[in-house]
């Protein structure tokens, strides 16, 4: 499996790049729910924070912008 390169813009992932696994036309998921971004998994498993994928910058990276946060297990 692939991987390509995401940015993501606001929310609590707010510029925080990393791979995300890349469909057979190269890119990212159209969502991507993120969980505890940048930190350890909290206890209690924290919040699910959507993203929502946007488009390729200059540079072969995409983006993924913010679009709600929702209590935990509201998203399974």
């Amino acid at each position: 499996m692939s991987e390509v390169r995401v940015r993501f813009v606001g929310g609590p992932a707010h510029d925080l790049v990393r791979a995300l696994p890349a469909g057979p036309d190269g890119a990212p998921p159209v969502r991507w729910i993120m969980r505890h971004p940048g930190q350890d998994a909290p206890v209690d498993g924290g919040p699910d924070h959507l993203y929502e994928r946007e488009r390729p910058d200059g540079t072969g990276t995409w983006t993924m912008r913010y679009v709600r946060t929702d209590p935990i297990g509201v998203t399974e």
